[in-house]
């Protein structure tokens, strides 16, 4: 009589967390619930900034509820996914804070999939999200800035000379943060109104002022040696960054309507 070979069994003494979430762990809901770990994949296109830990601030700060398995593993719905996009978005394009995003959506302004819109021809199209903890990233050259801004050497040099970017040398060659790269390319859409650099020393100033601020409020925080008072530090610093953003911008609509009345 033939014997049948058994196929060899999987170990299972494997360590797991949210990220690496087996499929046999996960029940089959009618559409594909996902890992926090492959939320941050689907999302990171649109928005460069995010990470895990930042999903788990946001859950924590109850904005998000994602069903937990026995064993305690996070899987997020697909309108799970958008609330969190639509979430994402708001603090992005509207700069938002987080109380009045919790509002928006107790409104009932979830599940907002509305794709990003193109920039119109001839307008810039700006990076989707800036992050306070962000790595700086690529550096480029002069030439590069140049090239992908469309912005004149002669501004460039004007904004170095009022402190607006630095970039720093490199064998002899400068380079620039891609964030200075970005500044370039806000101020050359200016450029074209007549604003140059000497203009734009309200605004250095302005951003050092409030940045100093900033750091005043949470300097002890920052300064821990506790990792995680630390990471809860910078979270913070990152929701009073978009907190001030948006009351510049409601300061400033707010003059502007006069003007226009």
């Amino acid at each position: 009589m033939a014997s049948t070979q058994q196929a060899p069994q999987v170990p299972l003494e494997r360590k797991l967390d949210d990220e690496t979430l087996p499929d046999a762990l996960a029940s089959s809901p009618p559409r594909k619930s996902l890992t926090i770990g492959a939320v941050c994949k689907a999302l990171v296109q649109e928005f460069p900034d995010i990470s895990i830990s930042k999903i788990r601030y946001l859950e924590d700060q109850k904005l998000l509820s994602p069903r937990r398995t026995p064993g305690g593993y996070r899987l997020y719905s697909q309108s799970d996914v958008a609330r969190l996009r639509t979430i994402l978005r708001m603090q992005r394009d509207e700069f938002l804070p987080l109380r009045v995003i919790r509002q928006e959506l107790a409104a009932g302004r979830a599940g907002d999939a509305e794709v990003p819109r193109p920039a119109r021809e001839g307008k810039r199209a700006w990076r989707g999200s800036v992050s306070v903890s962000q790595q700086a990233g690529a550096l480029y050259s002069l030439q590069d800035v140049l090239e992908e801004t469309g912005a004149e050497a002669k501004l460039v040099r004007e904004l170095e000379e009022y402190g607006v970017v630095k970039g720093e040398m490199r064998g002899g060659v400068r380079y620039y943060e891609e964030t200075e790269r970005e500044i370039v390319g806000a101020v050359s859409e200016l450029a074209r109104y007549g604003v140059g650099g000497r203009n734009l020393r309200v605004f250095r100033s302005s951003a050092d002022r409030e940045a100093n601020l900033l750091q005043q409020i949470l300097a002890p925080a920052l300064r821990s040696r506790n990792p995680q008072r630390r990471k809860e530090a910078v979270e913070a610093l990152e929701n009073l960054a978009t907190v001030t953003t948006h009351l510049k911008h409601l300061l400033l609509v707010r003059d502007l309507r006069k003007i226009v009345r």
